[in-house]
């Protein structure tokens, strides 16, 4: 019978010994010992199941280094040789998210799968896929969602502007009131799912926690005007412990479908760029259609897709 548990230090090497060799993403050993040593990956989010001394799965829990709980499942390894892969990896995942709740966690982290573009056409990667959503669903996290992940790059060069709008700074109120507007009719699954679970108010709480919480600072974030002073919407630069990122942008909804997107990821952009970004990451959902064509339309790339799976609100 197979039991689950968080690691040990000396349970490390037989951790990092477990290779993923399917066509989906994966942490190596290298990346995970260099977070580790941030504290984005630690021995009590580190999770295994194991029998007679063999580890069976294994699941790599992230956060960032000043969080108290994990935020996201990385990677989830089972051994091929296991009869039942998804069942043996919905225990691993129940039993982490079982401690992690017990350990004060108020929101489940999520699990996500990355893959390459093209993945359905791939046998072999629809199939590391299919035993991972099987794990995540019996789990309890059964909200799915397919995300697209893009990169800007200096050499396409910054997105020019309309000149429609004026962007400014301002209080956390004002803020506060525009993320509640823009919630109403977004196209975003996450804020779609809180918004009918919750409602508009606590959506807005969580979203301006959520990214004044990120690595991003927060005088970047900018509200937008038309000429005459019309509120248009919100643009928030940010940052993930590894690039400049996107962050959130939205149009309140008597505005939508003027094209100020466009003007809204053209400044996000911007600023970044004069800081002298890189690398400027972004992601949206594939459902989410407007916003992955604003996106290809200022110069990001689609770098990977990502299932995302959550509990339900």
């Amino acid at each position: 019978m197979s039991s689950f548990r968080s690691i040990t230090e000396c349970d490390l090497p037989h951790v990092l010994a477990c290779e993923v060799d399917e066509p989906i993403g994966s942490i190596s050993a290298d990346r995970y010992l260099a977070e580790a040593a941030d504290g984005m990956y630690r021995p009590e989010w580190t999770w295994i199941a194991e029998q007679d001394g063999r580890i069976l799965a294994r699941a790599l829990w992230w956060g960032p280094a000043d969080s108290a709980h994990p935020v996201a499942l990385d990677c989830l390894y089972v051994d091929s040789r296991v009869e039942d892969r998804a069942a043996i990896g919905a225990e691993l995942i129940a039993a982490s998210l079982r401690a992690f709740r017990a350990a004060g966690a108020d929101r489940l982290p999520l699990y996500n799968v990355t893959l390459t573009g093209g993945w359905r056409e791939d046998p072999a990667a629809s199939a590391a896929l299919a035993w991972r959503r099987e794990a995540a669903l019996a789990a309890g996290l059964s909200h799915e969602v397919e995300r697209l992940r893009f990169e800007w790059s200096p050499d396409v060069g910054v997105p020019a502007g309309s000149g429609r709008l004026t962007f400014t700074e301002a209080d956390d109120d004002a803020f506060l009131a525009v993320f509640r507007r823009i919630a109403e009719g977004s196209l975003d699954a996450e804020t779609r799912k809180s918004l009918a679970a919750h409602g508009p108010e606590v959506v807005a709480r969580q979203e301006m926690d959520f990214y004044l919480g990120c690595p991003g600072r927060r005088e970047w974030w900018r509200l937008a005007h038309t000429a005459d002073g019309t509120l248009v919407g919100l643009a928030i630069p940010s940052a993930t412990p590894y690039h400049p990122n996107v962050g959130y942008l939205g149009v309140v909804p008597e505005l939508r479908g003027r094209g100020y997107v466009a003007d809204l990821l053209a400044e996000i952009t911007r600023l970044h760029a004069a800081r002298g970004a890189e690398v400027i990451t972004a992601t949206t959902d594939t459902t989410n259609a407007p916003m992955a064509a604003a996106f290809r339309r200022a110069g990001y790339r689609t770098t990977e897709v990502r299932m995302v799976f959550s509990a339900p609100e």
